[in-house]
């Protein structure tokens, strides 16, 4: 079974996350930044009259990074819930056949690494392919909504 996956860079890592969930995306603007949020929130954007709360998923995973050239946002929405993921990259929209997806190593999955939905080969390159419904724990989501509001 084949599945669109959106491809980013993140740190030295490739990540994917399933093209029916993200909206579009932007380059990096003006983060306005939220008193209290929880720390990988960024803030939030205006996106066409909309509020949406922008993660830094750097942060949101603990990766240590040299901080990039051009970072971007990409918009994702799943559940409610409509987000910003500031990404290092976006390299490409793939074709995978889902079939070859393994699951996370039992040595890899923690309480931290639940979002793993599991790893993509790409000719010698692995992509990480998050479950954006796991990403964020529903208190966390229904903070990012409140966020919004």
């Amino acid at each position: 079974m084949n599945e669109k996956i959106v491809v980013f860079r993140l740190a030295a890592e490739k990540y994917g996350v399933d093209v029916k969930y993200v909206q579009s995306i932007i380059e990096m603007q003006t983060i306005v930044t939220v008193p209290h949020a929880p720390d990988f929130v960024s803030g939030v954007i205006n996106l066409r009259g909309a509020v949406i709360p922008v993660i830094d998923l750097g942060i949101r995973f603990e990766l240590t990074r040299e901080a990039p050239l051009k970072q971007v946002i990409v918009i994702v929405e799943f559940g409610q819930l409509q987000i910003g993921l500031i990404v290092d990259k976006v390299m490409e929209v793939l074709t995978a056949d889902i079939s070859l997806l393994e699951p996370p190593s039992p040595l890899l999955v923690t309480v931290n690494t639940t979002y793993l939905r599991g790893i993509l080969r790409d000719d010698e390159e692995l992509i990480i392919l998050l479950d954006l419904a796991r990403v964020f724990s529903l208190e966390e989501q229904t903070a990012l909504q409140i966020v919004a509001e």
